[in-house]
């Protein structure tokens, strides 16, 4: 369902064919699941305690919570709402609405929770730096990535492109291996012209 009407619809449209209309996009979802899946599910829900904990205390108020994840398979996390909030596309129609009502605006676009992978190779290794050093920059510098990667990917839109676009830059300079120096610091200061000549020529001319 991609056309905004559906939003709308389905709003109202609880169920069909005597089926449950359940959406992906929102927490509490739930898979049929046996005795020995549970207790395999709740032995992971314990092993990654530490790193949930860390995710949540690095990014704040952004994320309500951090939990594990049983509908994500291939990526490493995503961003799901409240169960009777907004969806993402939702959120993204109101948000264009030019009268829209910032105070139910505020109340509708409930907190996000972050979901992770435990079986992705990338969670798996962010967990192993954690159990190592808890203060472990570059991987809190990780989470504010993955963060911002999973609100687009989630279909939310970025509050803040450019820090999204500065830790980019850091990771692909850091597969580069290029050190992060003060590129200013090669510059020739003879070579640079003062900036009061420069003014006072720009004055001349417009006189």
């Amino acid at each position: 369902m991609v056309d905004p009407i559906d939003e709308y619809c389905v709003q109202q449209l609880k169920e069909f064919d005597s089926k449950k209309l359940v959406s992906l996009t929102k927490e509490n979802l739930e898979f049929d699941e046996t005795d020995e899946e549970k207790a395999q599910w709740e032995e992971k829900v314990k092993d990654f305690e530490g790193l949930c904990k860390v995710i949540k205390d690095t990014l704040g108020d952004r994320v309500e919570k951090c939990v594990l994840s049983k509908r994500v398979v291939d990526s490493p996390c995503c961003l799901v709402t409240g169960e009777y909030g907004w969806s993402a596309n939702m959120e993204r129609i109101m948000k264009a609405q030019a009268l829209r009502d910032s105070a139910m605006g505020g109340h509708m676009a409930s907190k996000k929770t972050m979901e992770i992978n435990p079986d992705n190779a990338i969670v798996k290794e962010m967990k192993s730096k954690i159990g190592a050093d808890e203060n472990d920059k570059t991987v809190k510098d990780l989470i504010n990535l993955l963060f911002d990667t999973s609100l687009l990917q989630s279909g939310f839109s970025l509050n803040d492109p450019t820090n999204f676009a500065t830790r980019i830059h850091r990771m692909i300079k850091l597969g580069l291996s290029i050190d992060d120096v003060d590129e200013s610091a090669d510059i020739n200061d003879d070579d640079t012209p003062e900036l009061e000549d420069t003014e006072e020529s720009k004055m001349e001319e417009v006189d």
